[in-house]
């Protein structure tokens, strides 16, 4: 019986060792018995047919309906997240919370290629009739990189310095999201169906669903850091394929671990990795919390490689790794992210200027001119001559972002919504950003109202949604612990990568929007803990029927609660007590 059961790359007779017997006892399930090739890159299993002839399809044609599903499904999902994103997009009809930064820096980048500056009246005159677009061309100084604003100055482009037109593309990007989640998750747990439940909960997440409808930056970041996930999803495939192809095979036809191999194949191009290293340079230069995305990513997808190496027979596989993938690995990402970085501040570096001996330097970006201006005046008091003078942009960059992390680090001024991150895994203190108290008969409120309504965008994440994602990650820690389940360990590496940075800065001025960054890690956690509360294919027919219903259950009950909360976040007039039984913790107001 050893011998029929022994495991790839075991001789038979030959034991488990005694760390993985000890473990067993506290649930580690080791490896599974099966053709490496399969433990390798695991198969998509074949789209059940039984549905679509039970809605009266002929057996080709439900065959062909079953394979669309893989893309279909995913695309109705993110048909409804659109549908829901672009609905009444330009509602409120106002500059609201940061937009008053990044939609005039935005216009700003399409006229000027860099920030500048606004009156304190500019907000007024952007939304008066006729409009009045107060820009200067006297360089601003702005504390984020400029991708996320050039994202949002193509909307600009499109439809104008409107509401419509800055909110568009972080709309569309919100939209793309979600189609990215559902394949992702479809790649991650080999199910179309978990893929698509993924995005569904990330499609009716309210903090993602106001963000997106929001001129703010760090759904930008979002979308970029998921992108480079799902590629190094897909790079991690492609190199596990690579390896299985290469592996020998039995008499049986089944592939067999093989040390040599292993240890020595050369993996060849991986331009999914390169893609992965371009995102991340992009997320970068949005916001600076891509830098930690971008090691955490590092160090994953290294990790892959070991387990790869290591499940095709290599005795040494860190070795082997740290031999023949790790400096491409390195190569791939950092170096191509920092590229990417500074190609992101063209429009900084092409506007150069004019010099004026009265003026100083004019039609420039702000500190464009630090290398070359005298340290009399504040500069750096580099030659604008000689064999180095090409590196002064540089210098002057470097100058800029020294000083901007000094202000990003000292940042401690009291703001009334700021939260501890300790606090945003519950959504106990979300951001409101818009509040107005219409009289009755104004703006929607009856006018038979006792007392005046209350309309609101509140930026607060679906409530049941956040809560069962705490038990969803305990379940996660467990799977990844003590089932060495390596999707339980990418999911957590994204949302730690995105969340535990910051408590390094509890005492900075932090909100808990920041929380958007990681929330489609948090529906992908969600989504395979409902897989594991319907159960496996194999289980009784009891155990999965309740399962199913359970899971049904949870899952309504989200969707549910992010129709109850909709009003909020689409800054809907309610009567106060409709407003005051949505506030479910005083924390919220």
């Amino acid at each position: 019986d050893t011998a029929t059961h022994a495991q790839p790359g075991r001789a038979a007779g030959q034991h488990p060792p005694a760390w993985q017997r000890r473990l067993r006892r506290f649930g580690y399930a080791g490896r599974p018995r099966s053709d490496v090739r399969e433990r390798l890159v695991p198969p998509y299993p074949e789209p059940g047919t039984r549905l679509w002839e039970a809605l009266g399809a002929a057996p080709p044609a439900a065959a062909r309906i079953a394979r669309w599903t893989g893309w279909g499904g995913p695309l109705l999902v993110a048909l409804f997240a659109g549908l829901l994103r672009f609905w009444r997009l330009d509602s409120p009809h106002k500059v609201i919370f940061d937009e008053t930064y990044y939609a005039k820096d935005a216009w700003a980048l399409l006229q000027l290629g860099y920030e500048g500056t606004w009156p304190k009246n500019a907000n007024a005159k952007i939304m008066a009739d006729p409009q009045q677009i107060p820009l200067s061309d006297a360089a601003g100084y702005v504390v984020h990189p400029p991708v996320g604003k050039w994202v949002i100055a193509v909307g600009e482009q499109l439809f104008g310095l409107t509401p419509f037109g800055w909110r568009f593309m972080v709309a569309l990007l919100g939209t793309a999201s979600v189609l990215m989640l559902c394949r992702i998750g479809r790649r991650l747990f080999r199910s179309t169906f978990l893929g698509c439940l993924a995005g569904a909960l990330l499609a009716v997440d309210g903090l993602h669903y106001v963000m997106s409808r929001t001129a703010l930056l760090d759904i930008v970041v979002m979308f970029f850091v998921l992108a480079a996930f799902g590629c190094l999803l897909v790079d991690r495939d492609q190199a596990r394929a690579r390896l299985a192809a290469a592996l020998p095979l039995a008499p049986d036809g089944t592939a067999r671990p093989d040390a040599e191999v292993a240890a020595r194949l050369k993996l060849g191009a991986r331009p999914w990795r390169i893609a992965a290293g371009v995102m991340l340079g992009l997320a970068t230069g949005t916001k600076w919390n891509g830098l930690y995305v971008l090691a955490a990513f590092g160090v994953m997808t290294v990790l892959w490689d070991i387990g790869a190496r290591r499940t095709a027979g290599a005795r040494r596989p860190f070795l082997s790794v740290l031999r023949r993938d790790t400096p491409w690995a390195f190569l791939s990402t950092v170096p191509v992210a920092l590229v990417t970085y500074l190609a992101t501040w063209w429009g900084w570096f092409a506007n150069s200027g004019s010099y004026s001996p009265r003026t100083g330097w004019t039609h420039s970006g702000y500190f464009r001119h630090w290398a070359e201006t005298p340290t009399s005046q504040g500069g750096g008091g580099y030659s604008d001559h000689g064999p180095l003078a090409w590196l002064n942009p540089l210098r002057s960059l470097w100058h800029y972002e020294h000083e901007v992390y000094k202000f990003h680090v000292g940042l401690n001024d009291p703001h009334i919504y700021q939260s501890n991150p300790w606090s945003w895994i519950i959504q106990s203190r979300p951001v409101s950003y818009f509040y107005e108290s219409p009289s009755p008969g104004e703006a929607g409120c009856p006018k038979d109202a006792t007392e005046k309504c209350a309309r609101e965008v509140l930026a607060l994440g679906t409530p049941l949604l956040w809560w069962a994602a705490c038990f969803a990650v305990a379940y996660l820690l467990f799977r990844w612990a003590l089932r060495r389940d390596w999707r339980a360990g990418a999911i957590l590496c994204g949302l730690a990568a995105g969340y535990l940075p910051w408590f390094l800065y509890q005492e900075r001025t932090i909100f808990n929007f920041y929380a958007v960054v990681f929330v489609p890690f948090l529906c992908l956690a969600v989504a395979m803990m409902v897989g594991a509360i319907v159960g496996p294919p194999g289980a009784r027919e009891n155990r999965r029927v309740v399962g199913t219903v359970a899971a049904g259950v949870l899952v309504l009950l989200i969707f549910w609660n992010f129709i109850y909360f909709f009003p909020l976040y689409t800054g809907q007039t309610l009567p106060m007590d409709q407003w005051r039984a949505r506030i479910w913790l005083d924390t919220w107001i």
